[in-house]
């Protein structure tokens, strides 16, 4: 019989312990394992317990302060190793803070010979905020241009990754968003646009329903593929009765040409700065084959080369999620940056070039003839 499986993310450790205090409380027999990172030492410290108390705490030397080597070394092994005990009922485990829960979930995926102890039930976004503040602190992290480093919750030196990026992406990827400190409309209305539309949003930690969490099943898939859409199926605007800031808004830009890869270097910041979160797939048409991930939040962009585009037909989706007003100019930006009909009338030919410019972002050009 396989092991449910419970993961908590989250970018405020406070308001991951409160998640996983509940749930604990809720599952007598359940095993708590918390990872956490120390970016100065490259420590990585497992605390393991049950309700009989605490049973580990074990520190290990990572080779690269990181999530990715962390996962690897230390917390995979350690879900499925007490999985396959056979003491507990179900395993819920404390990701480090700032990690995304979709690494773990493509491992389970994928790997059979662990899939075969772990089940990946459910996995809980925690946000935290105060109260008094109605949620306003948790918007300003969603939607804030700070890095990890800025707040100290980097994993190592060489985390540069944004903190609205990182926190956007989890409640993406969760099947339930558990807001501790309370919530206001302005939070409320953010975190139900960026959810999926089959994700709970509960307010508080005493609403976490820790038997229900176990009987799903997270869809690895659906998760990604709302993160990172690469087709070209419409979105509706967001379900919420606000109106002035609290109203949340989204706005979808696809179109099946490319970026022009001038354009895109010389007018990125018109798509890339502003109190949004923006996710998505481009292409460009200097590389054919590659599919790239665009993901941003409160002015900080990130672009890369998730995968190639095999047989799916290259596609250019972005989507924009924010409160308030819409900002102005946004499509006609994305228009300015595509490849146009007469561009494209040049032939592929035309744009097998050695070099675009976009090297540091998406590596070497590997579609050159």
């Amino acid at each position: 019989m396989r092991t449910p499986l419970l993961v908590v993310t989250g970018v405020d450790a406070t308001a991951m312990d409160a998640a996983v205090l509940a749930l604990s409380l809720d599952l007598p027999g359940a095993v708590v394992v918390r990872h956490r990172i120390d970016p100065a030492t490259q420590v990585l410290t497992r605390t393991v317990s049950d309700a009989s108390g605490h049973l580990e705490t074990a520190h290990v030397e990572l080779e690269h302060a990181c999530v990715d080597c962390a996962l690897r070394e230390d917390v995979l092994p350690t879900i499925e190793h007490l999985a396959r005990a056979g003491r507990w009922d179900a395993v819920v485990s404390c990701l480090p803070v700032a990690s995304e829960a979709d690494q773990v979930s493509a491992v389970l995926e994928h790997d059979t010979r662990l899939a075969r102890h772990v089940r990946l039930a459910s996995v809980v976004a925690a946000l935290g905020g105060e109260v008094d503040a109605g949620g306003e602190d948790v918007v300003e992290d969603l939607l804030c241009d700070d890095d990890l480093a800025d707040r100290g919750l980097q994993t190592g030196p060489d985390d540069d990754r944004g903190l609205g990026e990182v926190a956007c992406a989890q409640v993406e990827l969760a099947d339930v968003t558990v807001l501790t400190g309370g919530s206001g409309p302005q939070l409320a209305a953010l975190v139900g646009a960026l959810a999926r539309p089959e994700a709970m949003l509960v307010t508080g930690c005493a609403e976490l329903d820790a038997g229900a969490l176990l009987a799903g099943r997270h869809d690895h898939e659906a998760a990604v593929a709302w993160m990172l859409p690469t087709d070209d199926e419409p979105l509706a605007e967001p379900s919420t009765e606000q109106t002035g800031e609290a109203r949340a808004w989204r706005r979808v830009l696809v179109s099946h040409r490319p970026f022009h890869p001038e354009r895109l270097v010389d007018d990125i910041e018109s798509l890339g700065r502003g109190r949004w979160r923006a996710r998505g797939c481009f292409w460009v048409a200097t590389r054919p084959g590659d599919l790239g991930e665009w993901s941003g939040a409160g002015g900080q962009l990130s672009i890369g080369t998730w995968q190639r585009w095999g047989a799916r037909t290259p596609l250019t989706r972005l989507v924009y999620t924010g409160v308030g007003e819409p900002p102005a100019g946004l499509e006609e930006a994305f228009e300015r940056m595509l490849v146009t009909p007469e561009e494209g009338l040049l032939g592929t030919g035309s744009w097998r070039v050695a070099e675009d410019g976009l090297e540091p972002w998406l590596g070497e050009i590997t579609d050159v003839a």
